[in-house]
């Protein structure tokens, strides 16, 4: 079975954060049954304010380190994603990395970024986070960003955007936007959550959801399990977004974990729960990660 994860921080925990021990460990992807993992290059939580494309570069340097010295394997698309062996993908969390810059869309292509979530928690150059305000669509540079960004192919990612930008993306933008790591509103009521008129539109639009694992998104109370994760999918799914949905992680990211979800290797308990909801296998399979390789179909990537 081919798994994708679409979101974590690793490679910043690696990088800025060396006293914490990273749970997205080739031993526990392996262990999971990950076939693809996504590793994002964060801006860190000071906006513009410092120095974003610098930190972003850092994490750049240790993920090719981790790649020539440590064996692991960078995929340049979903694609390439293959069941019993482990291959990382790059995204980006924190548009401020590119600094306003459309020449940078180009470089950190080059370098295999093939997502780009907009907006961390503070306002950029292409547009403003949920936490600030839902007012505030994308703005001037924003959109020369995500042409450039359509020309290569490369996912517009609503996670952390606010509601204005979303609708832009979706009523403007000419590929279909994704959430790499976000949960259902309607099920907990937080702003980094997507409403339903969201999640019919991804789905109408042909996006994708990633669900994210952290307990504080996917409950009111903040504790979570995989029957949670997995009825948050099942609620998009009755939606009619079985083909829209999947897994978002967010490891290494996140200050706490579902109780029996703590690890990549633990991702199995998620899909056993889907099977248990009377989910079949194929519709596992696709919410597991076909579902995410399809989306990258759609973007326009046949290889």
């Amino acid at each position: 079975m081919i798994i994708c994860d679409t979101h974590c921080d690793v490679l910043y925990t690696r990088v800025f954060q060396p006293e914490n021990k990273p749970v997205v460990t080739p031993e526990n992807l392996q262990a999971g049954g990950i076939s693809l993992q996504t590793c994002t290059l964060f801006s860190g939580t000071d906006g513009v304010e410092k120095y974003p494309y610098e930190a972003g570069i850092k994490q750049y340097r240790e993920f090719r380190r981790l790649v020539e010295e440590e064996n692991w394997v960078q995929a340049n698309s979903p694609l390439e994603a293959e069941d019993g062996k482990v291959r990382y993908m790059l995204s980006m969390e924190g548009g401020e990395i590119l600094e306003g810059r459309p020449d940078r869309v180009e470089e950190f292509y080059r370098y295999g970024v093939r997502m780009i979530a907009l907006t961390w928690n503070r306002e950029n150059e292409i547009g403003t986070p949920a936490k600030v305000r839902s007012e505030g669509g994308i703005k001037p540079a924003g959109w020369d960003i995500l042409r450039v960004m359509a020309e290569h192919r490369m996912a517009a990612d609503t996670s952390h955007l606010n509601e204005e930008g979303f609708w832009d993306l979706i009523n403007k933008h000419s590929q279909p936007p994704m959430a790499s790591h976000s949960c259902v509103r309607e099920l907990c009521d937080h702003f980094r959550n997507l409403r339903d008129d969201q999640i019919k539109a991804m789905i109408d639009r042909g996006g994708w959801i990633g669900i994210n694992f952290y307990p504080t998104f996917l409950s009111p109370d903040g504790r979570a399990d995989a029957c949670l994760i997995a009825q948050h999918i099942d609620y998009i799914c009755q939606m009619g977004g079985e083909k829209h949905v999947g897994l978002g992680s967010d490891f290494d990211g996140i200050e706490t974990t579902p109780i029996d979800v703590e690890t990549p290797a633990d991702v199995p308990h998620i899909l056993a729960e889907l099977r248990r909801r009377g989910y079949s296998e194929s519709d596992v399979q696709d919410i597991a990660g076909l579902n995410f390789i399809e989306y990258y179909k759609r973007l326009g990537w046949n290889s």
